[in-house]
């Protein structure tokens, strides 16, 4: 139907479209502006463990809540279902490729027990970090800080998501991995799960304007890939999971979604 429209009336779709991708942003932007307030009172009057527990469960609310919304406006389909059997899970590091700037967005809808880590001027922000803090995210401040933070939150039971490349990817089919989720997994004993963030567009990558629209819909899926136990080398390990991801996503059913493929009209499940 869209397509057929987009052929006999291109300007009404074009229209549309803006309207639906302005209509996201505006969303996003209204639900944080709403909770801020309250999760910084939260994060004052409620126990460290109490606040990061409902900290992430709000989070994973109105996460949630967003994908739905995108995808009833037509503006996205998303298949994350493999995720969830993550979910109450063991302790795990969780490392995934990074095309976009939903990456984290997607998988903190699934998983309300996971923590990200963050940018500190993020977290610092009165607007932008108030819902971070409360969830006890954990920050970047220093190498040896945020794996001390990481190992912690393993050690409670948490599982902490990791994105090895340690910005969107720019290089195909992932950039060099730097090593803390190495050194992480080592010291916290525990297994490293990967993930796998396939797309058909590269809509909010490296160099994406945000205000720029992308053809929609726009097809995410989020599938699990090997689970690697704690390393003994950290060097060793992070060659390995480099080399892992590599041929991985270099394999031709592992490119990212093309649009108005079967496998794009598939993806369907929020």
């Amino acid at each position: 139907m869209r397509r057929q429209l987009r052929e006999t009336l291109p300007g009404l779709v074009v229209a549309a479209e803006y309207a639906v991708f302005y209509a996201g942003l505006l969303l996003l932007a209204l639900v944080s502006l709403l909770w801020a307030p309250f999760a910084a009172a939260c994060y004052w009057l409620l126990p460290a463990g109490l606040g990061r527990r409902f900290g992430r469960f709000v989070i994973m609310c109105i996460f949630r809540f967003y994908l739905w919304a995108l995808e009833g406006m037509g503006a996205c389909r998303f298949d994350l279902r493999e995720l969830d059997s993550l979910r109450g899970g063991p302790p795990l590091v969780l490392a995934a490729n990074h095309p976009g700037l939903l990456d984290a967005l997607l998988v903190l809808s699934r998983l309300p027990g996971a923590a990200c880590i963050m940018k500190a001027d993020v977290v610092d922000n009165p607007f932008l970090g108030a819902a971070a803090r409360l969830a006890r995210y954990i920050r970047n401040d220093t190498l040896a800080g945020m794996i001390r933070c990481a190992v912690q939150e393993l050690r409670r039971g948490g599982q902490v998501l990791v994105f090895p490349e340690g910005t969107r990817t720019t290089r195909r089919p992932v950039n060099a991995f730097k090593g803390g989720v190495g050194l992480i997994a080592k010291r916290a004993g525990v297994s490293v799960q990967t993930l796998f963030i396939e797309t058909d567009s590269p809509f909010l990558g490296k160099g994406w304007p945000i205000f720029r629209k992308p053809d929609m819909p726009v097809c995410y899926r989020v599938r699990l890939g090997r689970r690697f136990d704690a390393p003994d080398s950290e060097r060793a390990f992070m060659a390995e999971l480099a080399q892992y991801y590599e041929a991985e996503l270099s394999r031709p059913e592992s490119e990212p979604l093309r649009p108005g493929a079967a496998g794009c009209a598939a993806v369907h499940n929020v």
